[in-house]
């Protein structure tokens, strides 16, 4: 199977949008709840140089991406991996692996300093994946506002 990385493009958004949803949110019911926002995400932040998306490609079919963006970090310009999947297919086939490391690649070539990321804690499977691929468990705290009020 030939994998092939590459930035996002316009026609790769409702692949992404799929992903998101079935892989990320685990909802294979939620497509039409998510689909505007996912691409009012992706467009906007197309345009805006701190952002990178990559999609792995195979046969012209969008099997899975990687988005992040750069951020400062106390003393250092860090890149934070926002998402990351790959359909459930296709997993376990070094995929996600090639997708990390082409994040790790980009991230160095423009003297970026680190990568972070998050993961939920029921995420075990994702958390193996990244601690073999050299990432380091830590804890992270979030904050949600209620948007109504």
């Amino acid at each position: 199977m030939d994998i092939f990385i590459r930035e996002i493009e316009e026609k790769d958004y409702p692949a992404v949008t799929t992903l998101f949803v079935n892989e990320i949110l685990g909802n294979n019911n939620a497509y039409d709840d998510y689909s505007d926002s996912v691409v009012l995400f992706f467009s906007k932040i197309r345009a805006d140089k701190k952002y990178k998306t990559f999609v792995a490609v195979s046969n012209n079919d969008v099997i899975g991406f990687i988005s992040a963006v750069s951020m400062l970090w106390i003393m250092s310009e860090n890149i934070f991996i926002q998402c990351f999947a790959v359909r459930t297919e296709y997993q376990n086939k070094g995929i996600g692996t090639k997708l990390i490391k082409h994040m790790e690649d980009y991230a160095k070539v423009i003297g970026i300093a680190g990568v972070g990321l998050q993961s939920g804690v029921q995420r075990v499977a994702a958390h193996t994946f990244y601690e073999h691929n050299g990432y380091i468990k830590s804890n992270y705290f979030y904050k949600n506002f209620d948007s109504t009020k």
